[in-house]
């Protein structure tokens, strides 16, 4: 059997208005190989090392196994390796990357000839929604929705010169929780008020307007009710048409915060800005990102 190899971008989902329908890849990213073993190990590198490490709870290591169980087969042990740039439980798309890597290690040991959609429906099933899996299989700026198929996917190149900028806090935040405080029902003004903006929020990343950005990016649906349990967002969201930003949102389900610069030289202040707006807050870090135009990509490693 021969080995495996990928390398998956982070994500950055929602970015206001395209609640579970809209997301980003963003230039860092989840390294990991894998070869047939005696016995399920993993040797971790990078950020969160430790929880990336543990076989019990393991994400990647739970859903390869439950892919193939679902298909009548056993799991064969894997020696995994990775490195991994994407903060856990930040909102920039870690549960995507490690269930895009569990389907398309499931398809590859497994022997299950799948084709690439097929390994991001799964992987879309696993997740329960498809902006981050989409964006992180495919790469730039993308729109997509579950269907009766499986899952359909609009995809656009984002403008080389805007940037993001990640508001990272210490404290990592749970996406079930983020989900816990979301009513079941929204009024039509509210709803209407998102349908306007994320019409506009693909059009701003197709055409390069990013003065749109600060009204394609807002949102009545899912902010307005994770601003209490993520307390960045209320402080950065008027910085948006200031210093260089162009929008702000909650990076995913929080509680990190996503601000859009339209060029390397924009980054500075509004990193300025940003600080200065979370003044009383522990430090945050700031990771400055490109966006990423490439998605995942696999490639064999020789046999044993």
């Amino acid at each position: 059997m021969t080995g495996f190899r990928m390398r998956l971008p982070a994500t950055s989902a929602n970015l206001g208005s395209g609640f579970d329908a809209a997301a980003i890849a963003l230039n860092f990213h989840l390294d990991i190989e894998a070869e047939a073993a005696d016995e399920f190990t993993i040797h971790a590198t990078g950020h969160d090392a430790q929880l990336c490490s543990r076989l019990r709870g393991n994400l990647i290591v739970d859903c390869y196994r439950k892919i193939l169980a679902d298909h009548g087969s056993s799991a064969p042990p894997l020696a995994i390796r990775m490195h991994n740039e994407i903060p856990l439980g930040m909102g920039c798309g870690s549960s995507a990357a490690g269930r895009l890597a569990a389907a398309a290690m499931a398809a590859h040991f497994g022997r299950l000839d799948w084709c690439g959609g097929r390994i991001l429906e799964a992987a879309c099933a696993l997740e329960g929604h498809p902006d981050n899996a989409a964006a992180c299989w495919l790469g730039g700026f993308v729109a997509a929705a579950n269907d009766e198929g499986g899952v359909s996917v609009a995809r656009v190149e984002p403008p080389l010169e805007w940037r993001a900028i990640v508001v990272l806090p210490q404290q990592s935040l749970a996406t079930s929780k983020a989900r816990a405080v979301l009513p079941e029902s929204y009024a039509a003004v509210d709803a209407i008020a998102n349908i306007q903006a994320v019409s506009m929020l693909g059009l701003a990343f197709a055409q390069g307007r990013g003065e749109l950005l600060q009204a394609a990016m807002r949102d009545r649906i899912h902010q307005p009710y994770r601003a209490e349990i993520c307390p960045f967002l209320p402080r950065l969201l008027p910085l948006a048409g200031k210093e260089g930003i162009l929008g702000v949102a909650l990076s995913g389900a929080g509680p990190s915060v996503l601000a859009i610069v339209g060029e390397e030289s924009q980054v500075e202040p509004a990193s300025k800005a940003i600080l200065a707006a979370l003044e009383g807050f522990p430090k945050p870090r700031l990771l400055v990102s490109c966006f990423e135009r490439v998605g995942a990509n696999r490639s064999l490693t020789g046999s044993r």
